[in-house]
């Protein structure tokens, strides 16, 4: 993964527990009613992708093992992985783009609400994602992924034949491709074919703006059917719908260049998903608060997009940053780009080697000047911020500072999925804290079970306990006993 330059090593935040009576009496364990929003404290867990569904996208026991394990801690909200709303294959991760998926989530549902309690809300992050392929092998490009173009042909030698003008490409030096192919062809070949929503010669990424606003109610429709209190619309970081807000899309067609115009998928989105659900189902959304990248969004789009959400009825606004592909790092061959390997990627889940600023809540400033944009404008929308929040006087200052209306904490919540229960308790020094080195990450990025480096080789011979690794590994957190 990136780091900044400098490298600081920073230390985690000075932790100051509460007793169970000041915890009570906190802003950050005290209830929010905002319009169709009810939770019984503003402690929320974000999506994480766990790599634990089938091939098919299907939810199986160690997907509903996560869940409940979380839903133990008993934080606000969850909000499931980010799951596909087209019915199209995507490996290991869960989609709701059919009706046969539902059966599957509708046991999700139900294993949160049963292990939290009922106090949890439980919202599905649905997200689309454009076509992307691994990076091929240097041979296998040429000879059978370019397409030939008559500028080829020119440049090597219009009397050879297809063949021979493949071998010769083959043959030439980095510097020679870098003359001869388009920027594109050079991508497809050291990092890997990727669509983007620019690409409107394509038909498919032509008529998205006809197709998603029906995919995505269709999608969001099943998840009332299996249960979900609501669903949050994944506009953030290296996707669809992402993309279509960036200052880099330059669609002509209405749906980019000018800010209202790069808006308006992702409100005719919002809004066919609100006429399929009923009134009482949430609908908000997670958007970036900069996208980190040259020439990509920064915090005046995000304010002007937030004031627009609030406006079309989003119930929350749910904050993140960077995770681009624009800056990801090459990968090897035969695996596919993956979008929180750059600068932008680090960001997203910043470390503890850093820069002088640090790791911790690098998205609390841009929250703060959203969210007063949105009071400002008239709209009481709950914003929800991450990134680096893991104690307790930290998410009270946010909080009472006026830069979000609920904390949301992912890795610290992975490193100790009792967190909140101990901090409930008046036992905060019992926390087991992240150190923020993205083991957790690292494993993500290499589609592999998601675990923690805390816990994950604690107690192997805990009887019953899932394993993987040949049993190198455990799945889920060792259980704190009060």
């Amino acid at each position: 993964m990136w780091h900044p330059p400098e490298r600081t090593k920073h230390a985690p935040l000075p932790a100051q527990w509460p007793n169970a009576a000041a915890a009570a009496a906190s802003r950050w364990f005290s209830p929010l009613s905002t319009g169709r929003l009810n939770l019984w404290e503003r402690t929320w867990l974000p999506a994480m992708v766990p790599w634990r569904a089938t091939e098919s996208g299907f939810v199986t026991l160690e997907v509903l093992d996560w869940y409940a394990r979380f839903a133990e801690g008993r934080p606000g909200a969850i909000v499931v992985e980010a799951t596909g709303v087209r019915d199209i294959p995507s490996g290991p991760l869960l989609r709701v783009g059919h009706d046969r998926f539902v059966p599957g989530l509708k046991q999700l549902t139900e294993v949160v609400r049963r292990s939290s309690g009922g106090r949890t809300r439980l919202f599905l992050q649905i997200i689309d994602f454009l076509p992307i392929r691994r990076r091929p092998d240097k041979t296998k490009y040429f000879e059978r992924y370019l397409k030939l173009t008559d500028a080829h042909r020119v440049y090597v030698g219009a009397h050879l034949t297809d063949d021979q003008i493949r071998d010769v490409l083959l043959a030439m030096t980095d510097a020679e491709h870098e003359a001869v192919l388009t920027s594109r062809e050079l991508e497809a070949l050291r990092v890997g074919y990727r669509e983007r929503v620019t690409d409107v010669d394509l038909p498919n990424v032509q008529e998205l703006p006809k197709v998603l606003p029906k995919i995505f109610s269709a999608a969001s429709s099943r998840a009332e059917r299996a249960g979900f209190d609501g669903v949050e619309l994944h506009y953030a970081h290296a996707y669809t719908m992402a993309s279509f807000l960036s200052a880099r899309n330059e669609r002509a067609d209405g749906y980019g260049g000018e800010r209202v115009n790069r808006v308006r998928l992702p409100l005719e989105v919002y809004r066919a998903v609100r006429a399929a659900v009923s009134g009482r189902f949430v609908v908000g959304c997670r958007y970036l608060a900069d996208e980190c990248i040259d020439g990509g969004s920064g915090v005046a789009d995000a304010t002007y997009f937030g004031v627009a959400f609030a406006k079309a009825g989003f119930d929350y606004l749910s904050l993140s940053r960077g995770g681009k592909f624009e800056d990801a790092k090459p990968p090897k061959v035969g695996w596919a780009a993956y979008p929180y390997t750059g600068p932008s990627g680090w960001e997203c889940m910043p470390t503890v080697l850093a820069d002088r600023q640090g790791p911790f809540g690098r998205n609390v400033p841009p929250s703060r000047v959203i969210r007063r944009a949105v009071r400002a404008a008239g709209y009481e929308t709950p914003i929800v911020v991450a990134g680096g929040i893991h104690t307790f006087d930290q998410a009270e200052a946010i909080l009472k500072d006026g830069a979000a209306d609920v904390i949301a904490a992912a890795r610290q919540s992975l490193a100790d999925p009792d967190w909140l229960q101990k901090i409930r308790a008046g036992r905060g020094d019992e926390v087991r804290r992240c150190v923020f080195t993205n083991y957790c990450e690292g494993l993500d990025q290499k589609h592999r079970a998601v675990t923690c480096k805390l816990w994950d080789r604690v107690g192997l011979d805990e009887p019953g306990i899932p394993l993987v690794d040949g049993g190198k590994r455990r799945l889920t957190a060792p259980r704190w006993e009060p």
